[in-house]
């Protein structure tokens, strides 16, 4: 009989969250986080107040992009452009895969177990924000 896939559990998922808007504020930035399990599945999500309507479903796709295939979303950009090895992956998953930053995975003894994705600041911040709540000790 196989083991069970390790997966992130829904209270590892909300103190992620809360790491996560603990970096947001400091950088005076509302934004929504989501975190998926291992299968990219949504355990919990918010959206702050004020954070762009249009960065719910960003945060949640970073999220499953970083899961599904474990890694984050600013290297598969790098691999995504022209004549790159993975060119066009973004237009698969139903065109659910987001190839910029914000998307990371989280892993447990070197397994990911869940991601992190973060949307409605530039680039550079929402990595900061997910860097920050994948960092929070499980």
């Amino acid at each position: 009989m196989s083991s069970p896939i390790p997966t992130i559990l829904l209270s590892d998922a909300q103190h992620i969250i809360e790491r996560s808007i603990v970096a947001a504020r400091a950088l005076h930035v509302a934004c929504s986080i989501a975190v998926v399990d291992s299968s990219g599945h949504l355990l919990s999500f918010v959206r702050q107040d004020e954070a762009m309507a249009g960065s719910a479903a960003l945060a949640i796709d970073k999220a499953f992009t970083a899961s599904i295939f474990n890694n984050r979303t600013d290297a598969l950009g790098a691999l995504a452009q022209p004549d790159a090895e993975l060119y066009g992956i973004q237009h698969s998953h139903g065109g659910r895969v987001v190839v910029f930053g914000g998307g990371i995975p989280i892993r447990s003894e070197g397994r990911t177990i869940g991601a992190i994705g973060v949307s409605s600041g530039t680039v550079a911040e929402d990595i900061a924000i997910a860097e920050a709540g994948s960092a929070a000790s499980l």
